[in-house]
């Protein structure tokens, strides 16, 4: 991927997600995380090869099957909370009964329901990113992208809403790609960590991460994790150096 005749951004970048597990992305700042997000969702196009979302183009999933998550809430003011969840919807003709009833179903399961009627400027950080995540689940997306969304938020604030990220993931089962940059945010939340680099960007290391769900707080401060840690840590770091 290359923007207008500008250098390769993303080349050589061979990455394959099974279905419904969770991946995180992590690399330094440049190296094209965002760029292949963007890719995955169909907002882009490759200059050359090939990306398949389910065995179709991400253009032809686009509004369908994938959900895309940024690190700005990006909620329209003048919509309250209800209504910010169920745009998507709306967008696609649903009814407002319908639409309403998801969003009540949505804001219920994140922690939000008693704010439906809350407009984005009445919520906190956090609430706000929550409200970003339902509205990006309102059209059951099998695939779940994410770009940072928890980098604006602070420590504790960020590892509760990764637990229950975690959660709902567990319940609904889409496949995850979430980009960070921290090390520990990604062992702690996926199944596979992916370190980008280099340039052009492309994948260089991966990681399997072996602990069950659900995963507790406390295993942070295992000696398990924190050797994992400091593995993909010094991968990272190597990577950085080129």
């Amino acid at each position: 991927m290359r923007y207008e005749d500008g250098p390769v951004v993303v080349g050589g970048l061979d990455l394959d997600l099974p279905a419904g597990r969770f991946h995180c992305l992590i690399g330094p700042s440049g190296c094209g995380k965002s760029t292949l997000l963007r890719l995955a969702a169909g907002l882009l196009r490759p200059k050359e090869g090939e990306v398949m979302v389910a065995g179709r183009e991400p253009c032809a999933e686009r509004g369908r099957g994938t959900g895309f998550v940024f690190q700005e809430p990006t909620l329209m003011p003048w919509l309250d909370v209800a209504d910010n969840i169920a745009l998507p919807l709306r967008l696609r003709g649903v009814g407002r009964a319908a639409r309403r009833a998801r969003a009540a179903e949505l804001a219920e399961t994140l922690g939000i329901g008693a704010q439906l009627s809350y407009y984005p400027r009445q919520l906190s950080g956090g609430m706000r990113m929550r409200v970003s995540l339902a509205r990006a689940l309102s059209t059951a997306p099998s695939l779940m992208l994410f770009d940072e969304p928890f980098a604006g938020l602070d420590a504790i604030r960020r590892d509760s809403l990764g637990a229950e990220l975690l959660e709902v993931w567990a319940r609904q089962g889409w496949t995850a790609l979430f980009v960070t940059h921290s090390v520990a945010e990604a062992v702690f939340l996926s199944q596979k960590v992916h370190v980008m680099g280099g340039q052009p960007g492309c994948v260089c290391a991966s990681y399997e991460v072996p602990f069950p769900y659900p995963r507790a707080e406390s295993l942070r401060s295992t000696s398990a994790f924190q050797d994992l840690l400091g593995r993909i840590s010094s991968g990272l770091g190597e990577v950085a150096a080129l």
